[in-house]
């Protein structure tokens, strides 16, 4: 099964672009993460696919691998009727090769100057903190009390803003978030629909998605399809402990 890192490599090159402008058009100031991301040493922030699936015309569930179809329907103002009727006819590689060659004129229109970054990777720089707590990417974990295990990390890898840290046991947010990753934590008591974030149920700690089907009954969904959704009810103590900002893995 494809990986996160190599979607965002097979889209990058599918588009004739180099590691250094795709960090350009994300705004870093370096190709290192985006090497990072491909190689699956770690893995885009939130926002962070959010950017990529508009950059290749995606889907976030496709860049996850939690379906294989990039595209849904465009819908485009009515004063360009002509061209989203044509387009929605259009087989899936077909539309592929629509979107593909639009992006390629846009691209030339948009781009004035191409700047290639030759600079090698720095010695890395770390920092420490600490892991406040233990979260289940399964069947739930009890915690009783802070952890408070001094780690140490690349600086660059850590996020300007979060709360505290948390570390995952379990497989069910594979590929993204992966058994031992840590989890950089904006503790909230609301995370929006489609975010991924840190949940207690009865007592447990779940690192989840949280989702809502068509009749209204709100669950937390795993990325990995071997796990079942985790349904709620009014039963059920819930807390909402705060949203992924950032994943953190050793490598």
């Amino acid at each position: 099964m494809e990986q996160l890192g190599d979607r965002i490599r097979k889209l990058r090159e599918g588009r004739n672009m180099t590691q250094t402008e795709l960090s350009e058009i994300l705004g870093m100031k370096t190709y290192t993460t985006v090497s990072k991301w491909e190689k699956n040493e770690n893995f885009p922030k939130g926002k962070d696919l959010k950017k990529l699936a508009e950059i290749f015309n995606v889907t976030s569930d496709y860049l996850l691998g939690l379906t294989d179809s990039k595209l849904g329907k465009i819908t485009i103002q009515n004063e360009q009727p002509e061209i989203v009727s044509i387009y929605n006819q259009l087989e899936q590689p077909r539309q592929e090769k629509v979107l593909n060659f639009a992006n390629e004129q846009l691209e030339e229109q948009n781009k004035t100057v191409s700047i290639f970054d030759k600079k090698s990777e720095e010695t890395e720089d770390y920092i420490t903190d600490y892991v406040e707590g233990l979260v289940a990417a399964g069947l739930g974990a009890y915690q009783e009390d802070n952890l408070h295990m001094k780690v140490k990390l690349r600086s660059d890898d850590v996020p300007d803003e979060y709360d505290t840290i948390a570390k995952v046991a379990g497989d069910s947010m594979e590929p993204l978030i992966q058994d031992n990753d840590l989890l950089f934590i904006k503790v909230s008591s609301q995370v929006d629909m489609n975010d991924i974030g840190i949940f207690q149920v009865n007592g447990k700690n779940f690192v989840k998605k949280l989702k809502r089907d068509y009749d209204g009954a709100w669950y937390l969904q795993s990325l990995n399809k071997s796990y079942e959704e985790i349904y709620l009810s009014k039963d059920d103590d819930i807390r909402t402990i705060g949203e992924v900002v950032d994943i953190y893995r050793e490598y």
